[in-house]
């Protein structure tokens, strides 16, 4: 499983059902936008825009705790850094996988289905 039950657990206990439920959804449309973002300005090779889009992605997917998709956008920010095109092409492939595999998961979770 890539995501943390104990951060949803968490997130429910602090913010209770509904208010949970609404982060999360929030947080899993901007998911879904950040991953289609940073894919595009990769193909427009708009390097410094995809890594904020990278790094934002990060700090959304922690919240609700998808600490492997934060690892992952993660390395791809480093990879910009280092302006190494075929780690970035590899790693970007990488997140794009997770990032829907994650975004199944939760939904599943949630009971929603696409």
């Amino acid at each position: 499983m890539r995501l943390d039950p104990d951060r949803l657990q968490s997130l429910y206990d602090q913010l209770g059902e509904v208010g949970a439920e609404d982060v999360v959804c929030r947080a899993m449309e901007e998911l879904a936008v950040r991953l289609s973002l940073v894919e595009r300005l990769f193909r427009q090779d708009r390097m410094g825009e995809m890594r904020k889009a990278a790094r934002s992605l990060t700090g959304i997917a922690e919240q609700i705790g998808m600490h492997t998709l934060c690892r992952v956008a993660s390395d791809v920010t480093i990879c910009i850094d280092d302006n190494d095109r075929v780690a970035l092409s590899a790693t970007l492939s990488r997140l794009l996988r997770i990032g829907e595999r994650s975004l199944m998961e939760i939904w599943d979770m949630q009971g929603v289905r696409v």
